[in-house]
């Protein structure tokens, strides 16, 4: 892998990871494109994730830090709920992720891996169209029925081409839920699944860098160019999801999907 491959393959992920459009989705398009086997090289795929929760903790900083201090002060109070929410959405993703992590690694390698993509970023533009149009009540506090569904929209959302953010977002707007609520719940409760995700690759990708003989260079191109693109995405993308612009990505989705299964077909 090349510098210029690295750093495509850094913005695409920062950038996919926050807006409702699939990371999965693209980075398996560009891998498409660039001709990268990046499913290969676990030492990659987790540098690229820890670039994205990096930019995450540092957009949403302070309200980790208010999470953080709650939490710690060992009492029953909004934070330590808010914290008790987030766990209760992982359950979904972890049984998910333990039960069909190979299948779904498997379906990336397919040879219908293209069709599937264009079918669920489909599916993501009608999601998105559906919570566009959904009106906001006054709920400004996720339950927690609220949190477990979103988890479950979340589990689903591991289908290479169904958009997680979207796909959690939309939900949580369905759900009746305030705009700027389920943003920050969305990009909140993915850090844990992915660090947890993360730790797992490390373990199983051991001394692989030198093995596939990608530089340390090369990595830390990939991983400046998803972090510096993951902190503008993820604040463009709160900002969207505020003032309602989902129909933007779902016209997207729609002909990203559209092309993906073309490309597929001919």
């Amino acid at each position: 892998m090349e510098y210029l491959e690295s750093i495509i393959l850094g913005i695409v992920q920062g950038l996919t990871e926050f807006l409702p459009v699939s990371s999965s989705g693209h980075l398996q398009i560009a891998k498409e494109l660039l001709g990268v086997e990046i499913e290969e090289n676990l030492t990659f795929d987790v540098t690229l994730h820890a670039a994205t929760v990096l930019s995450t903790i540092v957009v949403l900083r302070k309200q980790i830090w208010d999470l953080l201090r709650g939490l710690f002060r060992f009492e029953r109070n909004s934070q330590t709920e808010y914290v008790g929410k987030i766990v209760l959405s992982m359950i979904p993703i972890g049984i998910v992720g333990f039960a069909f992590k190979d299948q779904l690694n498997a379906m990336l390698s397919s040879s219908v891996i293209m069709l599937i993509v264009g079918e669920m970023l489909l599916v993501t533009a009608a999601l998105l169209i559906f919570a566009a149009r959904a009106k906001e009540r006054e709920k400004s506090e996720l339950s927690w029925r609220d949190a477990w569904i979103i988890g479950c929209a979340q589990a689903v959302a591991a289908m290479p081409g169904l958009s997680r953010s979207g796909t959690t977002i939309a939900t949580g707007l369905l759900l009746g839920n305030k705009r700027e609520v389920v943003a920050q719940f969305s990009f909140l409760m993915v850090l844990p699944p992915i660090l947890g995700e993360a730790l797992l690759d490390v373990i199983k990708s051991s001394g692989e860098a030198a093995a596939t003989g990608i530089s340390a260079g090369v990595m830390a191109a990939g991983f400046v160019a998803a972090f510096v693109t993951g902190c503008l995405a993820c604040k463009f993308m709160l900002g969207i999801v505020r003032r309602g612009k989902l129909t933007w990505f779902a016209a997207y989705c729609a002909v990203a999907g559209v092309v993906a299964i073309l490309s597929y077909i001919l």
